[in-house]
């Protein structure tokens, strides 16, 4: 289990970094970012986000974006960090959908229709990858059900999912998060408290879930930039996806206090952060307070 090095230079801002963390943070050449509760939270841009990813460039340090909520396409995330100010491109974007879309090509080639409990615009990223998405009717039968954050949700459509998860088909969830952060005076409830319910009146839970802290999402953006794990950050608010996340594939697990998780959590978890700061910007700050040197253009 990691140590969380970081905690005693909360209350020594004017020393260095311990030897082996800062040998951790020099080894960094890509940051995976997650988004809601770390570069936003719900409709609001964090006033330090921008600054930051200008701050990771001018550092030659790569960043890609990653979400555990399937709720909207690519391309309407894209769109989406467009109009708050943050340039995108698809290449920096990887998604809990798009993670299940690319294990079910690979690993489950036969399944083709699909009973998807997903907004939207995720039910029509999957059709254009090639599924089909079956109807809320018992004739017609699908190769595996999908459950994933649905804000769309209505009752008959979860009543037909645990239908079929019943039936004992292929059971797949796009991520395991209780709740959806946001700015609103209101409980998001997520893809895995839908899920619960499922267990609840089948006894069956997912035969696998696809986002964090399922190292996929992460292992891919390693394979795509030939990276090491020790030369990824994984940034994010959540202890049981983000963090849990990096532990799974020892990359940098560093812990945002701008979304979900709190300093006490940290305390009562077994899940421990190698570095725990208040936000985004101060840890591109600890990165570009080592030596300037060190960074290679990428």
């Amino acid at each position: 289990m990691k140590s969380n090095n970081y905690e005693q230079l909360r209350t020594m801002p004017n020393t260095s970094p311990p030897a082996a963390l800062c040998a951790s943070l020099k080894a960094i050449r890509h940051v995976a970012l997650d988004m809601d509760g770390t570069i936003y939270k719900g409709g609001t841009l964090f006033p330090f986000t921008i600054a930051a990813l200008r701050a990771l460039k001018a550092m030659n340090i790569r960043y890609s974006f990653l979400t555990n909520n399937p709720s909207k396409s690519a391309r309407e995330y894209l769109q989406r960090l467009h109009d708050i100010g943050i340039p995108a491109s698809a290449d920096e974007l990887y998604t809990s959908a798009q993670a299940t879309i690319d294990y079910l090509q690979v690993h489950r080639p036969a399944v083709k229709r699909l009973f998807i409990l997903g907004a939207p615009g995720m039910i029509a990223e999957f059709e254009d990858a090639g599924f089909v998405s079956t109807a809320d009717d018992a004739a017609d039968r699908p190769d595996a059900v999908v459950v994933a954050f649905d804000t769309s949700l209505v009752y008959p459509r979860l009543c037909r999912a645990a239908w079929w998860v019943a039936e004992q088909l292929p059971y797949i969830a796009t991520n395991p998060d209780r709740v959806c952060p946001t700015d609103k005076p209101t409980v998001l409830v997520d893809c895995g408290s839908i899920c619960a319910a499922i267990e609840h009146a089948t006894g069956r839970k997912p035969d696998l879930v696809v986002g964090k802290p399922n190292p996929r999402m992460l292992e891919g953006i390693m394979k795509k930039y030939a990276l090491r794990p020790g030369e990824i950050a994984m940034v994010g608010d959540r202890l049981y996806t983000d963090i849990a996340m990096a532990i799974n594939t020892r990359a940098l697990g560093v812990l945002v206090l701008t979304g979900e998780a709190q300093r006490e959590d940290v305390e009562k978890s077994a899940l421990k952060p190698d570095i725990v700061v208040n936000d985004l910007a101060e840890f591109c700050a600890m990165l570009e307070a080592l030596p300037i040197n060190h960074y290679k253009p990428v």
